[in-house]
């Protein structure tokens, strides 16, 4: 059986009792989809549970197709369905593009499409309540991790692209999440308060500055990626730095931001326990890169 099928083959199928699977979102569906196909996603953990409800017979010839057949969700469906057992899978060529290009019945809710999110130009206030850092450090025998919250910021778009932003952060706020002793919880971050590590009485923010962005090559519109290029401010040092993040336009017109890279903490004088810059440390010691993750969420101002 050809595991690609053009849409002249499926009618021939379909004729012969072949059900067509459709493994787009239900949000996708309810839109548009071939006139009597079911729906199964293929993003969802309950995907081969929902197959099992709707195709109890492993030997029903199954049809999958996902909106246009150029990424890998069609093909993914085939091979789990494969797996599971079910025994005759075809993938519809083009997906649901060829099949309304060669004006074959569809059937949906055509008035419910939704516009697609897109990143609008203008200033973005950062939500607080919904924002963060993340971070983690590490030595010989165990790292810890927690957050740190942001206290203002905001991100500037520019001809459909990130520009420019600011971002603060709260250094009085650093948390630790992986101690269960509250104890040790309460020293550890003392610790990482004190003039050993941020200094937060006397430097109690961070920040940093975005000044530009470089586009990633074949970035999704979902989701574009890029290079973020600033100045990251630590205890009153400066320093530029660069790190690859994604921006997300979200249908309720807000942004969603992420970014994970690492940096060496002794370039902002965070110097305490570096091997580089002391000596028989023992138990002391802790490794100069610290990793961040960022979350933002920001919406128009």
């Amino acid at each position: 059986m050809n595991a690609i099928v053009s849409c002249n083959e499926v009618i021939r199928r379909i004729d012969a009792g072949a059900v067509v699977i459709d493994v787009m979102t239900p949000e996708e569906y309810a839109i548009r989809h071939v006139a009597g196909a079911k729906n199964a996603c293929i993003y969802e953990m309950v995907f081969l549970d929902h197959m099992a409800e709707q195709v109890p017979d492993r030997d029903t010839e199954l049809i999958v197709y996902d909106a246009t057949g150029t990424t890998r969700a069609a093909e993914l469906a085939r091979e789990r369905l494969l797996q599971a057992g079910y025994s005759h899978v075809s993938v519809l060529a083009g997906g649901l593009a060829a099949w309304r290009g060669a004006g074959l019945p569809v059937e949906g809710d055509q008035q419910a499409i939704v516009t697609e999110a897109e990143l609008r130009d203008g200033t973005y206030r950062i939500d607080i309540e919904k924002s963060t850092l993340e971070w983690i450090g590490r030595n010989l025998n165990k790292r810890h991790n927690g957050s740190i919250s942001v206290q203002t910021g905001e991100l500037v778009i520019a001809d459909g692209k990130l520009s420019a932003g600011t971002i603060v952060l709260d250094m009085t706020t650093i948390s630790n999440a992986d101690l269960q002793d509250p104890d040790w919880r309460v020293m550890l971050i003392r610790h990482l308060i004190s003039d050993d590590f941020f200094g937060a009485e006397r430097y109690p923010t961070a920040s940093f500055t975005l000044n530009g962005w470089e586009a990633q090559a074949e970035a999704s519109p979902e989701a574009p990626q890029g290079i973020v290029t600033g100045e990251l401010t630590i205890r009153d040092v400066t320093r530029p730095i660069s790190f690859p993040a994604t921006v997300a336009p979200q249908q309720d017109g807000s942004i969603q931001a992420h970014a994970a890279f690492d940096i060496d903490r002794t370039l902002w004088n965070v110097c305490y326990g570096s091997c580089r810059l002391f000596e028989h440390l023992g138990m002391h010691l802790v490794h100069d890169m610290i990793s961040l993750e960022l979350f933002i969420v920001a919406r128009r101002a």
